[in-house]
Formats: structure tokens, C-alpha cells, sequence
């Protein structure tokens, strides 16, 4: 937390105000967090626990799983309503459980101003170490919050061109032959996959995906590999095989291994597990090409700014990650991905079940929307 805060300490935040009006859930199944009255000038949390469903089972070096817990979160300020969300796959360790105990401890009645970030985002970090999902969903239903009252979204506060987006990147994750030229048929409208590693059968799904397009592919080995040399073998093979960077090969213990093969691949190593919070930014300073942001994995916009300033001030590749999420959080981080290199922004393409409409995706691209905030909206 002390380390949070000395990134933090020389980062300003923009701050305005306005009013604006915008529709918001029926209170049913929220949980308010208000220890004392609370006046229309006073912040308000509420949280709500709901489950993802998958399109398809999806599997990675970890292990398969169809559905994913994330916890929905709302800011009002005002009468004004800001929306968040913590999504909790399982090697996050959290979960309904621990995010509502985390979030049932915010007190944001102390605070008179939604604009005072800055001071609200330290104040939430020291309630308990990590919970960073938890967290971010706190940061993301701020950030919605104050940029309706500016009336305006995030990327254009930050000064960012929404023509600059990149492409989007559709998962496929590991599965038979059958099933990954069917995943790969569904993501016709992507310009850029990104495969899953790691168990084994890497060649096989590589060349299945081949089999189907020769659109540009970018892996992600989630910690898959053990051995250095074997995967800088790989990292040749892949750039034959027309792969434009691996994501996180080796466990993120193995720093000296990683640091020889991010020296000698042909291929961008991208750090992902092994750069999480703003505390991590400094151990994968030459070790990794570059980094992948996560809101979920950083604790929200307000960090993954910052990491992401860092590593274009040392030279690093940026990618603006997700999780498997609703399009609140997606759109949340799509309001990065103009300084990004690369963007895997798909979570909620993943779902049947998404409760929002923010950005969308347009021959590969994000497209970015004038909806002050994140850019998001209920859906009907």
C-alpha cells in the first residue's frame, strides 16, 4: 500500500462538476453500506453479487471453467449513479464472499466530493491488503460517477483520441481440434486471436487455428512453460507460425529464466501474472517486453493509468487487458486501450449474460462511445 501510494503521490486527478441524470437497477438484492443518514450530497455504495455464463467451457494452462462470480457495484452521488464491477475468476482468490465482506467495510459517508479520487482510492486501499478486484470495482463506479457529472467519458478527460483504439483480440481457449476451428469460424470479425497455451498440445492448436485463417495470432502460455529452452524454441516456432508476442510463458518465479528468454526470443514477452499491481511494476523492468494491464489485477483505472505511463516512460509494450467480465468493466478499460499497443478486451463477448452496453467492436475495433463516464448504459 505504501508503494501504491508513492506512485500515487505525484499523479493528478481532473475534477469538474455538472449534473446528469441516468437510469440505474432496481434496488432488489443490493447491499447498501451506510453507517449513519445520508444526504443526497453524501457518496453511497451498494453492491451486488451476480454469476457470469460462459458461451464455452474455457480452458487455459490452469484449468476449465464455465462460469465466473464477479460482484456489481454502484456509486451514487447527488442522485447521479456510477457503476463498477469486480470480476473474480478463481485464481484471483476472491470471491462473492470475500469481495462483500471487503465491501461492506467502505465507508464513503466520510467523504463529501466524488472528486476527491484521489483521497478515496488511498482510503479504500487501507481498509485491508489486497481485494483488488473488490477494489477496483469501487474505482471503476467512481470514475463512471465523476465523468457523468463532468458529462464527459474518461478517455476524452484524459486528453486520449478514440480513433487511436487498437484492435481487439478474440480468445480462443484450449480444446479439441473440432471445437478451436469452430471458436475460430465464430471470431471471423477479428483481426487478431489470442490463443491459449499450455497444456501440452500447443503445435496441435496452433496449426488448427492455421487451418482456418492466417489472420495474425498473439499466445498466451499463462505460466504453461517450465524449461527456458524449450520455450525459446517455441517462441521461433511461433514467429514462423505468424505469432506477434507470448503472454506470460514461464512461471512468474522463474524471474532469471524469463529474463534470458525475453533477451533471446524473436517474439515480445509480455508480463501478466507476474506484474499485477503498481508494486509489481519495478520486477519486471527488464526482465519482460512489456506488460499487460488488468483493472481487476491492479485495482482500477486510477493505477492502470499510472502503470501503464510507467512502462511508456521505460520503453515497454503496453496491452490493456480483462477478465471474463460484463461490458461495465470492459468499457471501462477500452478507455485506456488508446495508449495501448494491443488490446484483449473480449471478456464479455465470452457471456450470454451481460447486464450493460458500453463499447463495441467494429470490423476488430473498439469503438469508443460519447456516453459520459465509462461509457456504459442498463440494458433494457
Amino acid at each position: 500500500m505504501s508503494s501504491r501510494r508513492k506512485f500515487l503521490k505525484d499523479c493528478g486527478t481532473i475534477a469538474g462538476g455538472a449534473g446528469f441524470s441516468y437510469m440505474t437497477f432496481g434496488r432488489n438484492n443490493w447491499t447498501e453500506v451506510k453507517d449513519k443518514p445520508v444526504s443526497s450530497s453524501k457518496l453511497v455504495l451498494r453492491f451486488k453479487p451476480y454469476v457470469l455464463h460462459l458461451k464455452h467451457v474455457f480452458t487455459l494452462a490452469s484449468g476449465s471453467r464455465s462460469t465466473t462470480p464477479v460482484m456489481l457495484t454502484e456509486v451514487e452521488f447527488d442522485n447521479v449513479i456510477g457503476y463498477g464491477e469486480a470480476s473474480m475468476p478463481p485464481y484471483l482468490g476472491e470471491s462473492h464472499e470475500t469481495a462483500g465482506s471487503f465491501l461492506s467495510k467502505v465507508d464513503l459517508n466520510r467523504f463529501s466530493s466524488p472528486f476527491l479520487i484521489e483521497d478515496i482510492l488511498n482510503y479504500v486501499d487501507q481498509i485491508a491488503p489486497g481485494n483488488y478486484a473488490a477494489k477496483a470495482s469501487v474505482d471503476i463506479a467512481l470514475h463512471d460517477l465523476t465523468g457523468k457529472l463532468m458529462k464527459q467519458p474518461w478517455f476524452r478527460i484524459w486528453g486520449l483520441n478514440p480513433e487511436a483504439t487498437p484492435n481487439t483480440s478474440f480468445t480462443i481457449g484450449i480444446d479439441k481440434p473440432d471445437v478451436v476451428r469452430v471458436k475460430v469460424r465464430e471470431a471471423a470479425p477479428y483481426k487478431i486471436l489470442k490463443v491459449k497455451l499450455g497444456q501440452g498440445n500447443d503445435r496441435e492448436m496452433i496449426e488448427t487455428v492455421r487451418s482456418e485463417t492466417d489472420k495474425p495470432i498473439c499466445v498466451d502460455v499463462n505460466q504453461g512453460w517450465k524449461d527456458k529452452k524449450m520455450a525459446l524454441d517455441m517462441t521461433h516456432w511461433l514467429k514462423e507460425q505468424g505469432v506477434v508476442f507470448v503472454e506470460q510463458p514461464m512461471p512468474k518465479e522463474l524471474v532469471d529464466d524469463a529474463t534470458w528468454l525475453t533477451q533471446n526470443s524473436p517474439l515480445p514477452i509480455m508480463a501478466d501474472e507476474a506484474v499485477q499491481t503498481l508494486s509489481d511494476f519495478r520486477k519486471v523492468l527488464g526482465v519482460y517486453s512489456g506488460i499487460n494491464v488488468k483493472l481487476m489485477k491492479c485495482g482500477g483505472l486510477h493505477s492502470a493509468y499510472i502503470m501503464i505511463k510507467m512502462a511508456r516512460a521505460s520503453d515497454m509494450k503496453v496491452m490493456i487487458g480483462c477478465m471474463t467480465e460484463t461490458s461495465c468493466a470492459v468499457s471501462a478499460a477500452a478507455q485506456l486501450s488508446p495508449l495501448a499497443d494491443w488490446a484483449d478486451l473480449d471478456g464479455n463477448l465470452l457471456i450470454d449474460n451481460d447486464v450493460y452496453e458500453g463499447v463495441t467492436v467494429r470490423d476488430g475495433k473498439l469503438i469508443l462511445t460519447d456516453k459520459p463516464g465509462i461509457g456504459i448504459r442498463v440494458r433494457d
